[in-house]
C-alpha cells in the first residue's frame, strides 16, 4: 500500500549523510522541511503538521531536552531519532531515544535502512488511519463509537425511530451521550435540512422556562423590550430535544402537553396561538416511571412524550468498549494537547476496564485529557489517569498473570525509587542481574527519572544550527 501521507520534518545538524538522505525522500515523494529555530517557533503553533519528524541527537541535545521534547511534539507525533553509535553511551540520550522515538537510527553512510524505516512508519499511519475510520465511526452520523451487542442494538433502534416522526424518549445515565443520540435520530430523519435545537430543562431557572419554549410578545413583561421567538417556533421543520425533561415543573408542563396534543403555541402576552411542526425528543437521567408515580411529572404528558423509547447503556455495561474509546480520545484530543504520551500502557488499560466510570463517557473523556497533560513517560500509567486506587473489585475479576504484571511493576518501581535509580544496588537490592532489571525495565514501561537538563555553568546552550529548505 503507497502511504499517502507525505509530510516530513528534519531537526538537526546537517551533514553529508542526511542531505544525501533527505534528498532520497523527496524522490519517493516525501514533501521534506528543514528548519531552523526561527521556523520552529512558527511551526510549532500549527498543531502536528507533519506526518513523520526526524531528530538528529547529540551530547547538545541532552542540554535541551524539554526544549526540543516541546517542539517535536508541536510538529510531530511520529520520530525517529537518528543518532552517532558513541552516543549512545550516553543515558540522558537513551533515555530520551525510548522515551520519544517510534524507532532509531545509527547515524552512517547506510541509508537504505533509514529510507525503508520511514516508508515503514508513512505506511503503518495510514494502515491505521483506515483502520480507525472503520473502526470507530460505527454511527456515521453521530459518530458514536462502540462495538458491543448493546451499542449495535442502539445503533439499529436509533435508525429505525428516525424514519418515524414521532416524539422520542431517550432513557439514559448522565454521560453517556443522550444528545448525540438525538442529533443522530434527526440526522437520519426526513427532517435532517431543518433545524436541531436542544434546551436543558433542568439548567435553567423556572420563571425562564416558559418564555425560551414559548417566546413572548414587547410588553408581556417587564423588561419585555421587543417580541422574542421561542426555541420551539424557531425549530419549526426540525427536531427538538428537551433535555432533562425530568426537571420541568410542574405548572409548565400543562403548557408542553397542550402543545403536543395540537402542535400550537401561544407566546407570552398573546392572545392567539401559533401552529408549529416540530418533532420532539425528550430525555433524562431520571427514573421517570417513578417521578410520575410519586406525583412529580404528569403521567398524560409522559405518555405523549414516551410514544417510541431508546435506552442508552452506560459505560460499565460496555467493557469492550472502554479501550476502543480511550484510543479514539487519545487520538482526537492529541491534535490540540501537548503531551509527550504516545498511547495507554497495558497497566491502565486493564485498570479502566475495572473501574466502574460513574460519570461514563464524560468522566472517561476528563480523564484522559487529564492523563495527556500529566504523563512524562511514553506510556499513559493509571497514576496518570488519576485511577490507580479507584479500582473497583466489584468488576470482573483481575487474572493470576494481570495481578503478578502489576505487583513486579510496582516493586521495580519501588526499589528503583529507594535505590534512587541507581540500577546496580536496585538489581541487588531485588536479587537480580542487571540484564534482567533492565529487560524488565522495558517490559513494564519504566524509565530512569530525568536528569538535570541544564547545562553545566560554563557551557553555552547550543541551538540546533539552522539549515537551508533545500527540498520542497
Amino acid at each position: 500500500m503507497r502511504c499517502q501521507l507525505k509530510r516530513l520534518i528534519f531537526l538537526g545538524q546537517e551533514n553529508q549523510h542526511v542531505q544525501r538522505f533527505l534528498k532520497r525522500l523527496c524522490d519517493n515523494g516525501w514533501q521534506v522541511t528543514c528548519i531552523n529555530d526561527i521556523y520552529v517557533r512558527r511551526y510549532s503553533s500549527s498543531n502536528r503538521i507533519f506526518d513523520v519528524g526526524i531528530l538528529l541527537v547529540d551530547e547538545k541535545t541532552a542540554y535541551q531536552r524539554k526544549e526540543i521534547e516541546n517542539i517535536m511534539h508541536s510538529l510531530s507525533r511520529e520520530w525517529i531519532t537518528v543518532v552517532e553509535k558513541s552516543s549512545l553511551e550516553n543515558n540522558v540520550i537513551k533515555e530520551i531515544i525510548v522515551d520519544i522515538s517510534y524507532a532509531y537510527h545509527i547515524l552512517s553512510e547506510e541509508i537504505e535502512e533509514l529510507i525503508v524505516l520511514v516508508e515503514h512508519i508513512g505506511n503503518m499511519i495510514a494502515l491505521k488511519k483506515d483502520i480507525d475510520e472503520k473502526l470507530y465511526f460505527i454511527d456515521s452520523h453521530s459518530q458514536m463509537i462502540g462495538s458491543t451487542q448493546s451499542m449495535k442494538k442502539l445503533f439499529c433502534t436509533i435508525k429505525k425511530v428516525a424514519s418515524i416522526d414521532a416524539s422520542v424518549f431517550i432513557n439514559g445515565e448522565s454521560g453517556t451521550g443522550k444528545e448525540l443520540t438525538a442529533r443522530s435520530i434527526h440526522e437520519q430523519s426526513s427532517r435532517s435540512q431543518g433545524p436541531f435545537n436542544a434546551i436543558n430543562c433542568g439548567a435553567l431557572p423556572a420563571h425562564l422556562i416558559q418564555s425560551e419554549l414559548f417566546g413572548y410578545e414587547k410588553g408581556a413583561f417587564t423588561g419585555a423590550a421587543r417580541r422574542k421567538i421561542g426555541i420551539i417556533e424557531s425549530t419549526a421543520g426540525g427536531t427538538l430535544l428537551l433535555d432533562e425533561i425530568g426537571d420541568l415543573p410542574q405548572e409548565l408542563q400543562v403548557n408542553l402537553l397542550r402543545f403536543l396534543e395540537n402542535s400550537c403555541i401561544q407566546r407570552v402576552g398573546a392572545i392567539s396561538e401559533i401552529a408549529v411542526d416540530v418533532r420532539v425528543l425528550s430525555a433524562t437521567h431520571v427514573n421517570i416511571e417513578e417521578a410520575v408515580r410519586a406525583g412529580h411529572f404528569r403521567e398524560d404528558l409522559y405518555h405523549r412524550l414516551n410514544v417510541l423509547q431508546i435506552t442508552i447503556p452506560p459505560l460499565r455495561e460496555r467493557e469492550d468498549d472502554i479501550e476502543q474509546l480511550a484510543h479514539y480520545f487519545f487520538q482526537k484530543f492529541s491534535e490540540d494537547t501537548p503531551t509527550r504520551a504516545r498511547g495507554f500502557s497495558q497497566e491502565s488499560l486493564i485498570v479502566m476496564r475495572q473501574y466502574e466510570w460513574p460519570g461514563n463517557i464524560r468522566e472517561l473523556i476528563n480523564h484522559i485529557r487529564r492523563a495527556m497533560l500529566m504523563c512524562e513517560s511514553a506510556l499513559i500509567t493509571p497514576a496518570d489517569l488519576g485511577l490507580e486506587r479507584r479500582c473497583s473489585s466489584s468488576r470482573q475479576p483481575i487474572t493470576l498473570e494481570q495481578v503478578r504484571c502489576i505487583a513486579e511493576r510496582e516493586a521495580i518501581k519501588s526499589a528503583l525509587a529507594r535505590n534512587r535509580y541507581r540500577i546496580q544496588q536496585t538489581a541487588s537490592d531485588l536479587e537480580i542481574s542487571r540484564v534482567t532489571l533492565y529487560r524488565l525495565m522495558e517490559k513494564h514501561q519504566i524509565f530512569r527519572q530525568e536528569q538535570d537538563d541544564t547545562p553545566p555553568s560554563n557551557q553555552a546552550r547550543i541551538l540546533p544550527m539552522p539549515l537551508p529548505s533545500l527540498w520542497k
